[in-house]
């Protein structure tokens, strides 16, 4: 089977120097996986633009019709802490249309890609956290409403919680949310997912992995989903910037092999997306991304 991955580099735009957004990554990940050989360039595709009827879904009109007319309050930009420009907007429709266009893949060959994505720190009505648009809702809604799935599971393993994720969805039985991160991290007020599991600051790869393969087994169990997203966040690893979490670069790549493995043995079709990492060593960070994909794509060839 060829995977394809969802990429666009059109709309990289540059941030100030010294900012904590690493947004070279996006680049760096998809030219070490097509460097080594893991990928070919003709495995990536542009998703193009998310629509506003899509967008609209999920967020308030009121919040994108700010976003799409760059009018959103200098308070409301600084909350989530990127620029709001025509640029920047169209990167996160760009994301967004990732994560759509991966999930219809996984739909036919039981796995997808988005080399971006993951904002799941964007409510309906406001962005936060470098989240403008939740990818992870839109692309759930899309499924919900256009191909018939009834159960969503989002695995959210990111080391900050899922809350925009967990909120836009608290009152929806068709999606459920799962989100293992750090106790003591951002954001401040944490939202109620399905299921939330706070971790203590630097929690090591033993834990963790014990913790995540025994709620995973019975989450999966319980619920028996048709569709699961995978948000990926490396900043579990030791030594991110924004992370207080203790996991070695192997102990992550664990952590993606116990999900992956899962769905792949239970035939649910999978969705993956990226989502946090802020290590100042940037090489490490790119590899710890990297390792994702080569795990899954190495599960699915």
């Amino acid at each position: 089977m060829v995977i394809e991955l969802a990429f666009s580099d059109k709309y990289i735009y540059q941030l100030p120097e010294g900012h904590r957004f690493p947004i070279e990554k996006y680049e760096l990940v998809k030219e070490q996986l097509v460097y080594e050989g893991t990928i070919l360039e003709n495995q990536l595709f542009d998703p193009g633009l998310v629509s506003e009827e899509l967008i609209m879904s999920v967020h308030s009109k009121i919040y994108w019709s700010h976003l799409k007319r760059l009018s959103l309050p200098p308070k409301e930009v600084r909350r989530i802490g990127l620029p709001v420009t025509d640029l920047s907007v169209k990167r996160a429709r760009n994301s967004v249309a990732g994560t759509v266009e991966a999930s219809k893949r996984a739909l036919e060959n039981g796995l997808g890609i988005n080399l971006s994505g993951g904002t799941h720190h964007a409510y309906a009505d406001h962005g936060e956290g470098f989240c403008v648009l939740n990818d992870l809702a839109i692309a759930s809604k899309n499924l919900i409403n256009n191909y018939l799935i009834k159960q969503i599971l989002i695995v959210d393993l990111d080391v900050h919680q899922g809350n925009g994720t967990a909120k836009i969805f608290e009152q929806d039985e068709r999606v459920f949310t799962f989100s293992m991160h750090g106790e003591n991290n951002y954001p401040l007020k944490k939202e109620t997912s399905d299921l939330d599991i706070p971790l203590p600051k630097d929690t090591d790869d033993a834990y963790y992995l014990n913790t995540l393969s025994l709620n995973l087994k019975a989450v999966l169990k319980k619920i028996e989903p048709q569709f699961v997203f995978f948000q990926s966040g490396v900043d579990v690893m030791k030594g991110d910037k924004l992370g207080k979490l203790a996991l070695t670069k192997e102990g992550v790549k664990q952590r993606d092999e116990i999900v992956i493995d899962m769905c792949k043995r239970l035939s649910i079709p999978l969705t993956i997306t990226m989502g946090g990492g802020y290590s100042s060593k940037l090489l490490d960070l790119v590899d710890a991304h990297c390792n994702t994909f080569r795990t899954a794509i190495d599960h699915y060839s």
